[in-house]
């Protein structure tokens, strides 16, 4: 997201952008925001840590310069756009998947959450526990978070794939808890496992080449929308009307059948 930002703000002498880290803390996050404002920025671009403790920080930020909400939502319409994926429909999406990946014997899945508290990890979690509903033999044996990290995956499945002797699918809520889990998974010799990841980065490590190596069945392609966020910064900063107030980002599914199209994009 950080270098879709930065590339399609390199397309413009008259802006700077000014990037802060806020390592997964929300406390931190909301310094950074105040830290911000005193510096005089004209908009912010924020992606929310987590949508409670942000809620009132974007808010207080939106009564005094545009604000645009960038793949995390917050718990109130106070910004001026938002601009992201449908996580609900790609958990639907991975949750079909793998319904068709199991077919009528059905089988036992384990969900590894993303960070709790975030919008990304609730709507992927309900879509993908929507989805499979639908099919009683599919149950899910059990769930683990691991806030989107791959070691902390890694270190977890370890220790639960033992609890848990027979696991038909691994469903992660991003591709590198995904592929922590398949490292668990192998350095106990655990066999016949398959893994479904969101993401579909490109580059080495990314989630278009797990597939490509069998790692993964499936990923799902979402979009960071940084080139969409500086693209309408622009239009909001020139004050162009009716603009809308949220754009949803299409995804792709990727599997076996259609990676190599994607492959070095």
């Amino acid at each position: 997201m950080n270098r879709d930002i930065q590339e399609e703000a390199s397309k413009h002498s008259d802006v700077r952008v000014i990037f802060t880290d806020a390592a997964q803390n929300s406390e931190k996050q909301i310094h950074d925001v105040e830290k911000l404002m005193k510096q005089g920025i004209d908009l912010l671009i924020i992606s929310p840590n987590e949508a409670k403790p942000l809620t009132p920080i974007v808010q207080e930020v939106y009564r005094k310069i545009p604000v645009i909400v960038l793949d995390r939502d917050i718990e109130s319409s106070g910004y001026t756009m938002f601009i992201g994926a449908d996580n609900r429909l790609i958990g639907r999406g991975a949750g079909e998947f793998v319904s068709q990946l199991l077919g009528a014997r059905g089988g036992n899945v384990v969900e590894i959450e993303g960070l709790l508290g975030s919008t990304p990890a609730k709507d992927r979690s309900d879509g993908f526990r929507e989805a499979i509903a639908a099919h009683g033999n599919i149950r899910i044996v059990g769930t683990v978070t691991a806030d989107w990290l791959r070691d902390k995956a890694e270190d977890l499945m370890r220790e639960q794939l033992r609890k848990w002797p027979d696991v038909d699918v691994v469903f992660a809520h991003n591709d590198p808890m995904a592929l922590g889990a398949y490292k668990a998974a192998s350095a106990l010799g655990r066999q016949g496992i398959r893994f479904v990841g969101i993401d579909g980065l490109s580059g080495p490590g990314g989630g278009i080449q797990l597939v490509n190596r069998k790692v993964l069945q499936a990923t799902f392609i979402y979009p960071t929308g940084g080139k969409e966020a500086v693209q309408y910064a622009f239009r909001i900063l020139n004050r162009e009307p009716n603009l809308p107030k949220r754009i949803t980002l299409d995804s792709i599914k990727v599997t076996a059948d259609n990676v190599s199209d994607y492959l070095g994009k």
